[in-house]
Protein backbone atom coordinates (compact mmCIF):
# COMPACT_ATOMS: atom_id res chain seq x y z
CA UNK A 1 0.00 0.00 0.00
CA UNK A 2 1.35 3.64 -1.09
CA UNK A 3 2.00 5.75 1.80
CA UNK A 4 -0.83 8.18 2.82
CA UNK A 5 0.29 12.23 2.26
CA UNK A 6 -1.26 14.44 4.77
CA UNK A 7 -1.84 17.97 3.78
CA UNK A 8 -4.03 20.86 4.14
CA UNK A 9 -6.92 21.45 1.09
CA UNK A 10 -4.61 24.73 0.20
CA UNK A 11 -1.49 22.04 -0.28
CA UNK A 12 -4.11 19.70 -2.26
CA UNK A 13 -5.28 22.36 -4.40
CA UNK A 14 -1.41 23.69 -5.15
CA UNK A 15 -0.89 20.30 -6.67
CA UNK A 16 -3.81 19.95 -8.51
CA UNK A 17 -2.60 22.87 -10.22
CA UNK A 18 0.79 21.77 -10.66
CA UNK A 19 -0.58 18.67 -12.40
CA UNK A 20 -2.87 20.42 -14.79
CA UNK A 21 0.40 22.80 -15.50
CA UNK A 22 2.32 19.72 -16.31
CA UNK A 23 -0.53 17.91 -18.67
CA UNK A 24 -0.93 21.54 -20.57
CA UNK A 25 2.70 21.15 -21.05
CA UNK A 26 2.70 17.65 -23.27
CA UNK A 27 1.46 19.62 -26.68
CA UNK A 28 4.49 21.63 -26.59
CA UNK A 29 6.95 18.42 -25.73
CA UNK A 30 5.16 16.49 -28.72
CA UNK A 31 6.13 19.25 -30.83
CA UNK A 32 9.39 19.81 -30.10
CA UNK A 33 9.66 15.85 -31.08
CA UNK A 34 7.96 16.21 -34.00
CA UNK A 35 10.39 19.05 -35.13
CA UNK A 36 13.18 17.64 -34.05
CA UNK A 37 12.60 14.33 -35.59
CA UNK A 38 12.12 16.41 -39.01
CA UNK A 39 15.51 17.32 -39.27
CA UNK A 40 17.32 14.22 -40.16
CA UNK A 41 19.02 11.33 -38.30
CA UNK A 42 17.49 10.66 -34.87
CA UNK A 43 21.10 8.87 -33.96
CA UNK A 44 22.90 12.44 -33.68
CA UNK A 45 20.09 14.67 -33.26
CA UNK A 46 20.88 16.56 -30.18
CA UNK A 47 17.78 18.37 -30.29
CA UNK A 48 15.77 15.18 -30.35
CA UNK A 49 17.60 13.37 -27.42
CA UNK A 50 16.95 16.56 -25.89
CA UNK A 51 13.30 16.77 -26.19
CA UNK A 52 13.10 12.94 -25.53
CA UNK A 53 14.11 13.51 -22.07
CA UNK A 54 12.23 16.63 -21.12
CA UNK A 55 9.38 14.25 -22.41
CA UNK A 56 10.40 11.61 -19.57
CA UNK A 57 11.00 13.89 -17.12
CA UNK A 58 7.27 15.69 -17.95
CA UNK A 59 5.66 12.29 -17.75
CA UNK A 60 7.69 10.85 -14.78
CA UNK A 61 6.48 14.57 -12.51
CA UNK A 62 2.77 14.04 -14.10
CA UNK A 63 2.75 10.62 -12.48
CA UNK A 64 4.16 11.43 -9.31
CA UNK A 65 1.79 14.63 -8.87
CA UNK A 66 -0.91 12.07 -9.55
CA UNK A 67 0.24 9.06 -6.85
CA UNK A 68 0.94 12.32 -4.51
CA UNK A 69 -3.25 13.44 -5.50
CA UNK A 70 -4.85 9.82 -5.11
CA UNK A 71 -3.24 9.18 -1.77
CA UNK A 72 -3.16 12.73 -0.40
CA UNK A 73 -5.77 12.72 2.77
CA UNK A 74 -6.91 15.96 3.43
CA UNK A 75 -6.88 17.34 7.50
CA UNK A 76 -9.96 18.61 8.58
CA UNK A 77 -8.60 21.52 10.09
CA UNK A 78 -12.36 22.45 12.07
CA UNK A 79 -10.83 19.58 13.91
CA UNK A 80 -7.89 20.75 14.95
CA UNK A 81 -6.74 21.58 18.31
CA UNK A 82 -4.20 23.94 19.94
CA UNK A 83 -3.72 21.86 23.29
CA UNK A 84 -0.52 19.80 21.48
CA UNK A 85 1.45 20.26 18.68
CA UNK A 86 0.08 18.58 15.43
CA UNK A 87 -0.23 18.72 12.39
CA UNK A 88 -1.15 22.38 10.34
CA UNK A 89 -0.86 23.77 14.27
CA UNK A 90 2.36 26.52 14.50
CA UNK A 91 4.40 26.06 17.19
CA UNK A 92 6.84 28.72 18.77
CA UNK A 93 9.39 27.04 20.78
CA UNK A 94 13.20 28.06 21.79
CA UNK A 95 16.29 25.95 20.94
CA UNK A 96 17.77 25.85 24.62
CA UNK A 97 21.06 24.49 22.47
CA UNK A 98 21.36 27.40 20.47
CA UNK A 99 19.22 29.92 22.32
CA UNK A 100 17.16 31.38 19.66
CA UNK A 101 13.18 31.26 19.27
CA UNK A 102 11.60 29.60 16.56
CA UNK A 103 8.80 29.16 14.69
CA UNK A 104 7.29 26.34 12.59
CA UNK A 105 4.06 25.49 10.96
CA UNK A 106 4.05 21.61 10.53
CA UNK A 107 2.85 20.04 7.87
CA UNK A 108 3.31 17.20 5.20
CA UNK A 109 6.48 16.74 3.27
CA UNK A 110 4.60 17.99 -0.26
CA UNK A 111 3.93 21.30 1.16
CA UNK A 112 7.48 21.83 3.62
CA UNK A 113 9.67 25.42 3.15
CA UNK A 114 11.65 25.46 5.91
CA UNK A 115 12.65 29.20 4.76
CA UNK A 116 9.51 30.00 5.11
CA UNK A 117 8.82 28.40 8.41
CA UNK A 118 6.98 25.27 7.09
CA UNK A 119 8.25 21.86 8.87
CA UNK A 120 7.87 19.03 7.62
CA UNK A 121 6.31 16.50 10.22
CA UNK A 122 8.71 13.63 8.69
CA UNK A 123 11.32 15.43 9.89
CA UNK A 124 13.25 14.52 13.20
CA UNK A 125 12.73 18.40 14.99
CA UNK A 126 8.94 18.05 13.83
CA UNK A 127 8.59 14.62 14.94
CA UNK A 128 9.80 15.28 18.26
CA UNK A 129 7.02 17.95 18.72
CA UNK A 130 4.37 16.12 17.62
CA UNK A 131 2.06 15.21 20.53
CA UNK A 132 3.68 17.46 23.38
CA UNK A 133 2.06 20.90 25.26
CA UNK A 134 2.87 24.10 25.91
CA UNK A 135 5.63 24.33 28.73
CA UNK A 136 7.29 21.12 28.02
CA UNK A 137 10.68 19.83 27.06
CA UNK A 138 11.60 18.37 23.87
CA UNK A 139 14.99 16.51 22.87
CA UNK A 140 15.04 15.86 18.85
CA UNK A 141 17.76 13.58 17.38
CA UNK A 142 19.55 15.38 14.15
CA UNK A 143 22.40 14.77 12.44
CA UNK A 144 24.48 17.17 14.29
CA UNK A 145 23.43 15.56 17.48
CA UNK A 146 20.70 16.41 20.05
CA UNK A 147 18.66 19.61 20.12
CA UNK A 148 16.66 20.45 23.01
CA UNK A 149 13.29 22.88 22.38
CA UNK A 150 11.13 24.23 24.81
CA UNK A 151 7.57 24.54 23.82
CA UNK A 152 6.59 28.34 24.12
CA UNK A 153 3.32 28.45 22.64
CA UNK A 154 0.68 26.56 20.13
CA UNK A 155 -1.61 28.02 17.89
CA UNK A 156 -3.74 26.99 14.63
Amino acid sequence: MADVHYMSQEGLDKLKKDLADAIARRPEISAAIAEAREKGDLSENAEYESAREAQGLLELRIAKLQDTIAHAKVIDESQLSADTVQMLTTVKVKNLTAGNEMVFTIVGENEADFSSGRLAATTPIARALIGHSKGETVEARVPSGVLKFKILDISL
